[in-house]
């Protein structure tokens, strides 16, 4: 199957105009970057980062925005030929190859992420992994997790609103290919540098495709470890703050 990148060339040379950008890529030494270029992501992120913007309507732009990016970070979802019986004749279509995709969020906030991925892929499998970032070291801490023991042949999407520090994300990942994974894709809604960066060399020598699709990067991390402008906390925006 056709990379997302590939194929947005080949959506460009068909029309010989790109007209409205779907999707930004690079590929950096083994992690394939999509930034999604769409206005209506662009007009529900805008909404995300204002801090007006109260954790009912959060939530709602949260599940709105994913299932957009959802779109097109399932562009590589793997399918196989399938035939139906329409009111008509018969006919040739695709269906999802078992075993089914797992779809991965990063308590707490990745939960808000869930409803807009789930709407896409709704015979998904869902595990879940627990951490917590310590604010003193920036450094990941698990305190939970459950995840099939055996994830051989399984296509995995990781869902996880802020790309940081990427110590919670690099994790996960690790766990994912340490149990067979061999296919993952991250989306995310904002990303500094820095956490590609972790990310980045946390994959490069794991030998298995990495997507990461995202709405936007921004410009880098302060000193607490927060994306500069970012949206804030996004768990706390989405369910209140925790102590």
């Amino acid at each position: 199957m056709r990379s997302l990148c590939s194929q947005k060339n080949t959506r460009r040379n068909s029309r010989g105009r790109s007209g409205s950008r779907a999707l930004g890529c690079d590929t950096l030494r083994g992690v394939e970057l999509h930034v999604v270029d769409h206005p209506l992501v662009a007009h529900k992120l805008t909404l995300l980062r204002d801090r007006t913007t109260k954790s009912p309507l959060f939530r709602e732009l949260a599940d709105e925005l994913v299932t957009l990016l959802a779109y097109e970070a399932t562009r590589t979802v793997r399918v196989e030929p399938h035939e139906v019986d329409t009111p008509i004749g018969r006919a040739i279509g695709v269906r999802l190859t078992t075993p089914r995709p797992m779809v991965v969020p990063i308590l707490r906030a990745g939960l808000g992420m869930l409803g807009g991925m789930t709407r896409l892929l709704p015979t998904a499998e869902v595990g879940f992994v627990g951490m917590a970032r310590n604010e003193e070291t920036l450094q990941p801490v698990t305190y939970a997790e459950r995840l099939p023991a055996d994830l051989s042949g399984r296509q995995c999407y990781v869902l996880d609103p802020m790309l940081a520090t990427g110590g919670s994300l690099g994790g996960t990942i690790r766990f994912l290919v340490d149990r067979g994974a061999d296919h993952i894709t991250a989306i995310c809604i904002l990303a500094a540098p820095e956490g590609i960066d972790h990310v980045r060399m946390v994959t490069e020598d794991l030998q298995v495709p990495f997507h990461l699709v995202l709405a936007a990067v921004d410009e880098r991390l302060n000193e607490r470890g927060y994306i500069v402008p970012g949206l804030g906390d996004a768990g706390d925006r989405l369910y209140g703050l925790a102590d």
